[in-house]
């Protein structure tokens, strides 16, 4: 078979102290559950057919022209604060790259693809419901403009798997995701850890040239592209109402993407101390200290190139995450709420009026950008939010409300819709609310954009 055109192998560069070869799991079954034809087509691949794609993305058949063999990358990372050396791609792996239509380098990675050398005591699976729940995330939080990687795929894989925070057997699936690469966080602290400045430098360029298109050599430069994409994205997931969970440094790359996605949920209303995962007993991540969080993770890899550099620029550009995140979530919000910026004073102005009614009433937030894309606050809200109304008279609308989705109800993905979805496919095998979700969303961030 001839090379895919848009395919890649650009992370062997980096060469072996940065990965495993390793083989996929051989799966019972391979069952096509989601396919993301949108995201295929960005990269050269649409147009295969089923069976092309269960070869691809269950069996692993090595896309032509890019990795011969999956790769297991190697990191270290802060765990809930705590180091951790022991980890790695312990359930997925790098399967391969390619170059999408404005050629920009995409990794294919996976989840539940097997174990690897780094899987310790687990068993490299994922469940069924994981997937699911990775497909509602990326889908909902795409729609909502936060910049995340995408699920290209979903493939049932015929294991019941044994899980202790959940009923158990339960079904088993492989996940490819589409992102701007796999290199985090935990990446660069491994080589810090090995004082590795080598290979540390390497992997500044690999970054900056491959993934960033800058020219390499410039370890400040990098961490100035990862302050700026990180507060963007921390100001993104805020507006979006969304909590990861886990964002520990191993769970945040160097694109500023979300990835990784476990115990997941949004918040319904504007809490600061809505927490998304049960094991986060102090509230480490939960809703309001996420730019915290994230902005801590980004020190991590200030610390890990004081390999290459001195601490003065470091810190110089770790100090501009604050102001940076301030300015990116005045325009997430405003995004949100259908307006154009007027200035940064008036904007800022504008949403310290719009945050505080939001988390006293404890009004629903997606109901909420919902009534009032375009600038006007229904007279339903109260007068909570008489300051936001006057303050928003002033703003243009960025787009009117004529697409169909605003003659509708909001969209949202609250935990009890996410769990109806699943029970439909786990006690009937009926996969039409998770496909109408998926068209739903699709729809409202049409609407958005």
């Amino acid at each position: 078979m001839a090379d895919f055109p848009q395919a890649r192998r650009t992370i062997l560069e980096l060469g072996s102290p940065f990965y495993d070869a390793v083989e996929a799991a051989d799966f019972p079954q391979t069952i096509l559950r989601f396919r993301n034809d949108r995201a295929a087509a960005e990269v050269g691949l649409a147009d295969i057919d089923d069976d092309a794609w269960l070869r691809h993305f269950g069996r692993f058949t090595p896309l032509p022209g890019s990795l011969e063999r999956p790769l297991a990358l190697r990191y270290h990372g802060h765990q809930f604060r705590v180091y951790n050396p022991e980890i790695g791609d312990g359930r997925g792996f790098l399967f391969a790259q390619l170059e999408d239509g404005s050629g920009r380098l995409m990794d294919l990675g996976t989840k539940g693809s097997g174990r690897t050398p780094w899987s310790r005591s687990g068993d490299g699976r994922l469940t069924l419901k994981g997937g699911v729940r990775e497909v509602l995330a990326t889908e909902m939080l795409g729609a909502l403009g936060v910049p995340t990687s995408r699920s290209f795929s979903l493939i049932e894989t015929g294991e019941a798997l044994e899980r202790g925070d959940e009923p158990s057997p339960t079904r088993s699936a492989v996940l490819v995701r589409l992102n701007h690469g796999h290199i985090r966080i935990g990446t660069f602290q491994r080589l810090a850890y090995l004082r590795d400045a080598e290979n540390m430098a390497r992997l500044v360029d690999y970054v900056l040239v491959h993934l960033h298109g800058d020219a390499p050599g410039d370890p400040v430069r990098l961490l100035e592209n990862v302050v700026a994409r990180t507060a963007r994205l921390a100001a993104r997931y805020m507006a979006a109402g969304f909590v990861h969970g886990v964002l520990n440094s191993d769970n945040i790359n160097v694109m500023g993407e979300s990835f990784d996605y476990g115990p997941w949920r949004f918040t319904p209303t504007w809490d600061p101390d809505f927490v998304a995962a049960y094991f986060d007993h102090a509230g480490l991540y939960a809703f309001g200290r996420q730019p915290e969080a994230i902005h801590w993770d980004v020190m991590q890899l200030a610390v890990a190139l004081r390999t290459l550099s001195d601490a003065e620029p470091l810190i110089a550009a770790l100090e501009a995450f604050p102001e940076l995140y301030q300015r990116a979530v005045t325009d997430a919000l405003l995004w949100r709420l259908g307006v154009i910026p007027r200035g940064e004073a008036e904007d800022r102005a504008t949403i310290q009026a719009i945050e505080p009614a939001l988390r006293g009433e404890g009004t629903a937030i997606d109901g909420f950008f919902f009534d009032a894309f375009g600038g006007v606050i229904p007279d339903g809200h109260g007068a909570a939010f008489d300051a936001a109304r006057a303050a928003l008279a002033a703003y243009r609308p960025r787009g009117d409300r004529t697409h169909p989705y605003w003659s509708g109800a909001s969209c949202s993905m609250l935990i009890d819709e996410v769990e109806a979805i699943w029970s439909a496919i786990d006690q009937h095998d009926d996969w039409a609310p998770f496909h109408a979700k998926i068209a739903g969303m699709r729809d409202m961030g049409a609407a958005l954009a």
